[in-house]
């Protein structure tokens, strides 16, 4: 059953007190136009570090902390003179010359669930259950589906995440796609599984290498997509239906978007630079869809355990079974933390910059919160979301800088504390966008992108 906003669009030109529908609409254009303006960059690499990862051991090392605080690891020089990250970050520390390091980012909850929905959103939601926050149509949109609300549509995708969604245990988490924008805005990405029989498989995988008379000619594809659809959301209109149809058509009869996925067309040189690995991977995929010509391009950061189950392993408590029972800092040596962090973001900082791509990529580096000052029983530290670090780099940010600070034990911010609506503002203002930008929720309804945050500009050259 469609709604009146639906039937409105159906029906073409209506008068509606003397106003035609596409005066109607070009209104709001005019209106969304008000809020625009001259963008830094032209896409963004948002690369989520779900679980949390530890300021005090990576971009906030603190040496005179006390004991049982204090880093097990080192701070070492970066080719900054006075910014100094962890001695398990090297390849980063030749980097901070193209970043901004902000230590002062701050919000109040420690639960992962409506911490990833309030760095996503920008918006907090008190009726989040935890940990059964299963995402769906009455919530806000995650930034990505919200830039793409103001981009032309193409025949790439304007969001895509890699390698798959945010969740656990048959949930996937609040925040990670486009809510009461609709299906047309949702990020591309391989559909939600039960988390529980999982492959760390390449992210080539996502897109397969199909002939186009092959696709044209299976009307079945029609059928999984309705499938999907149908798992992702409820209430749907028939316009949404068509829309995510059209949008599935143009993007796997699309040579453009075929290749971009196809990680085979590298040089093998390139490839071993980042590392032969779902990690340095989904960093190479994320160049070479930007490269494309898609938006926003998010890396869901999580480890495929023997067992078959995603593992938020920034989230370095220590002593979780499947992982080997291993301490919180043994957590951080593996693969699948600093070691594949270092490698594969300071590898697309070069190559972004070698390609002449970084002046308009904006690349962010984010938890859902920090950790905690204390070092725990298992030799981690626990949720913290008074205080984190992120990385900025690219898309018109000034490197070889830090904002803000942390005080001495990392636990609070010292000066200039940034909020979730403050760093997505600043986010939303490399790509164009002011934070009293609006989008209508299902009814029509205006909301502000970003409430009470504003863009802290002072980031910018």
């Amino acid at each position: 059953m469609l709604n009146r906003r639906d039937a409105m669009i159906r029906l073409g030109q209506i008068g509606f007190g003397g106003v035609a529908l596409p005066e109607l609409l070009a209104a709001r254009q005019a209106s969304a136009n008000e809020f625009r303006h001259e963008p830094t960059a032209d896409s963004v690499i948002f690369v989520f570090l779900w679980g949390g990862p530890p300021q005090q051991d990576m971009w906030d090392v603190k040496p005179d902390a006390p004991d049982g605080i204090r880093s097990q690891f080192k701070p070492i020089d970066s080719v900054v003179p006075g910014i100094r990250v962890s001695d398990h970050m090297p390849l980063f520390a030749r980097q901070t010359d193209k970043t901004c390091i902000v230590r002062s980012l701050s919000h109040g909850s420690n639960n992962h669930e409506p911490s990833v929905y309030h760095m996503m959103t920008g918006r907090t939601n008190p009726m989040l259950a935890v940990p059964r926050n299963q995402r769906n149509r009455r919530e806000f949109p995650f930034f990505g589906s919200v830039l793409s609300h103001f981009s032309p549509p193409s025949g790439l995708p304007n969001s895509v995440t890699i390698p798959r969604p945010i969740g656990h245990d048959g949930v996937t988490y609040s925040g990670t796609y486009s809510g009461f924008l609709g299906p047309r805005h949702d990020p591309f990405e391989q559909a939600p599984a039960n988390y529980s029989n999982q492959q760390a498989a390449h992210p080539t995988a996502t897109m397969p290498d199909l002939a186009l008379s092959r696709v044209q000619a299976r009307h079945g594809l029609l059928k999984i997509i309705e499938e999907q659809d149908r798992r992702l959301q409820s209430g749907k209109t028939t316009a949404d239906m068509n829309e995510v149809r059209d949008q599935a058509m143009r993007m796997v009869t699309s040579d453009s978007v075929r290749k971009a996925f196809i990680l085979d067309h590298e040089t093998p040189g390139t490839r071993d630079r980042y590392g032969r690995n779902e990690y340095g991977e989904s960093f190479l995929l994320a160049r070479r869809l930007v490269e494309a010509g898609v938006k926003v391009v998010s890396i869901a950061w999580m480890h495929i355990a023997k067992n078959g189950k995603a593992y938020n392993v920034w989230d370095n408590h220590g002593g979780t079974g499947p992982l080997g029972t291993l301490t919180g800092y043994q957590m951080l040596k593996e693969q699948y933390c600093l070691p594949g962090l270092d490698r594969g973001l300071s590898t697309l900082l070069d190559d972004l910059s070698e390609r002449g791509m970084l002046k308009r990529t904006l690349v962010v580096a984010v938890g859902e919160f920090g950790r905690t000052p204390k070092i725990n029983k298992d030799v981690g530290r626990d949720h913290w979301g008074a205080c984190q670090s992120a990385i900025l780099a690219g898309g018109g940010i000034k490197g070889g800088q830090v904002y803000g600070s942390s005080d001495k034990i990392a636990a609070y911010p010292k000066e200039n504390p940034v909020s979730p609506e403050d760093f997505l503002a600043t986010m939303y203002h490399a790509l164009g966008l002011a934070p009293e930008a609006e989008v209508p929720d299902r009814e029509g309804r205006p909301h502000r992108i970003v409430e009470n945050g504003k863009p802290v500009l002072s980031l910018f050259s």
